[in-house]
């Protein structure tokens, strides 16, 4: 659970039609605690390795700085 509520599922989505299988792995961010909706994504390996870069990084420099203003929304994107 997050900080604001929400809770985070990770998993993975396989299909298994005869002619071609596809796998993702799906992220399913809930609704907070004050009812507003959450959002669902199903993504490729490639990218959920994008993602999971993207927040090792994020974190790793949360945990070195403090934040020092400007824009919350900027930062690299998947």
């Amino acid at each position: 659970m997050t900080s604001c509520g929400r809770r985070i599922a990770v998993r993975c989505l396989r299909l298994a039609p005869l002619d071609r299988p596809i796998s993702r792995v799906t992220l399913d961010v809930g609704r907070d605690l004050g009812g507003e909706p959450g959002v669902w994504a199903a993504l490729t390996a490639e990218e959920a390795r994008g993602l999971a870069d993207l927040l090792l990084a994020h974190a790793a420099e949360a945990e070195h700085r403090a934040p020092v203003g400007g824009d919350p929304q900027s930062g690299r994107h998947l």
